[in-house]
């Protein structure tokens, strides 16, 4: 694996996936996409493996998403829309094993189909939160969703539509529930791991079928509003043209952090 570090102790049995693009912020790309797919499909039949913990590699950002070199061709329909971040998380894979994320710097965009799809987020106190979408004349569809069953209405909302414009502390994201635990720096992975510990010890099937009750506690709303992303997408989105012309223009910093 190129873009993933994979570590397992078979005494606990908790496995450690690391997005490894730190000089790209550990954005994803069409390789990240095949290896994260790749490694969930196998970790289903792997029963040394019962918890597993997902981080970032450096201490920067967690993952910011898509890479913006990755070009994915789109079908002129507004019914069609190929979107690869689809596919990267565990229960899209059919893994029902615990997933704990560690996160260090930023999370934003597209992390946040991976964030999502853990059981619960560990940060240390450098973690921030944002959405670029809007900024740049995108729809938050996909995110929004998966985010909305994470955080309070008007917190996600806030979040979505503020764009760059705001990040949310680590700080803030424990008060609001996004976030369980809060480290000192650097100590996110290690509280992660501490915690996959304690339930890779328990029995796996009454683990992984807790798991299981917890995602379809939300999956019928889940399905019905991913159902009309793909529309919405379609009918929002700037040209991309027009989006890589807003992101060009960009200006570095001026964002408020709360």
């Amino acid at each position: 694996m190129n873009t993933l570090r994979f570590s397992a102790d078979k005494d606990t049995g908790v496995a450690v996936v690391t997005l490894n693009r730190p000089e790209r912020l550990n954005a994803v790309d069409a390789e990240m996409v095949a290896e994260l797919v790749a490694l969930w499909r196998e970790l289903r039949f792997d029963d040394a493996v019962r918890a597993v913990v997902l981080t970032g590699a450096g201490d920067r950002a967690f993952c910011t998403g898509i890479d913006r070199d990755f070009v994915v061709p789109q079908p002129s329909s507004p019914y069609m829309q190929d979107d690869p971040l689809l596919r990267i998380g565990p229960k899209t894979n059919d893994l029902w094993k615990p997933v704990v994320a560690a996160v260090r710097g930023m999370a934003c965009g597209g992390a946040f189909y991976l964030l999502g799809e853990s059981e619960f987020v560990v940060t240390d106190t450098t973690a921030a939160f944002f959405d670029p979408h809007t900024t740049y004349g995108m729809v938050s569809a996909y995110e929004s969703v998966l985010m909305a069953a994470r955080m309070p209405y008007g917190e996600v909302a806030r979040m979505m539509l503020m764009g760059t414009a705001e990040r949310i502390s680590a700080r803030r994201a424990h008060e609001i529930g996004l976030v369980s635990e809060l480290t000192e720096p650097g100590g996110a992975l290690e509280a992660a791991v501490r915690c996959a510990t304690v339930i890779a010890g328990y029995p796996a099937e009454g683990v992984q079928g807790t798991v299981r009750a917890l995602w379809a506690a939300g999956e019928a709303g889940r399905a019905q509003a991913f159902a009309q992303a793909p529309h919405l997408i379609a009918l929002g989105n700037l040209p991309a043209e027009r989006q890589a012309a807003l992101f060009e223009g960009r200006r570095r910093g001026g964002f408020r952090t709360r």
